[in-house]
């Protein structure tokens, strides 16, 4: 896993120094628009880091797209088939989730997402990282205690919760088992 995770890494480096390019912002540019500094983007950049979802969430945002949009990016090659060895995988450094993209790269607006968050680990997203997407989440296995805004949702096996408009939110696997759930996500 620490093999796939490192060629990720780079390859998302790689993908966050094109998308920059292409629009032919400056490291400092890209530092004002997402908040992360230029020394941890150029790290990021040269794949000698592995970015915590937070940063790769407002970088995404700073480009006008998601994170799994970002991570396709980076990954996918196309076609209509995506067989489990060949899904990208990426683990989050700061807590330890697995995030494995299912879908296979398209024109098609959806994409299916499945995270395994360790038990007790937590993750917090901002309001900007759901301004261009409608998501549900339906759990697998496992407790999830997500909170959108002031609202608590807590998801046992076989719930599907129905994300509201964009506001802070946050994934907690309360445990005692690691929340396995998938995320369907359409961008618009």
């Amino acid at each position: 896993m620490d093999d796939i995770a490192n060629d990720l890494s780079s390859t998302i480096g790689k993908r966050i120094h094109a998308e920059r390019s292409m629009r032919d912002w400056s490291l400092a540019e890209l530092a004002d628009r997402s908040g992360v500094s230029k020394a941890m983007l150029s790290t990021i950049e040269r794949g000698k880091t592995s970015p915590t979802a937070a940063l790769l969430v407002r970088i995404a945002s700073a480009f006008g797209m998601t994170l799994s949009t970002l991570i396709a990016r980076a990954e996918l090659q196309g076609g209509g088939l995506l067989r489990d060895g060949d899904q990208p995988t990426w683990r989050d450094p700061a807590t330890g989730y697995v995030r494995r993209h299912l879908s296979p790269a398209s024109d098609m607006p959806l994409e299916l997402i499945r995270v395994q968050l360790p038990a007790g680990a937590k993750v917090n997203f901002p309001a900007a990282s759901y301004a261009f997407i409608k998501q549900q989440i339906w759990m697998i296995s496992g407790r999830l205690d997500f909170t959108e805004g002031d609202i608590v949702h807590r998801l046992q096996p076989g719930d599907c919760l129905a994300l509201g408009a964009p506001s802070d939110c946050s994934f907690h696997a309360s445990g005692p088992d690691a929340a396995d759930y998938l995320v369907a996500l359409v961008r618009g």
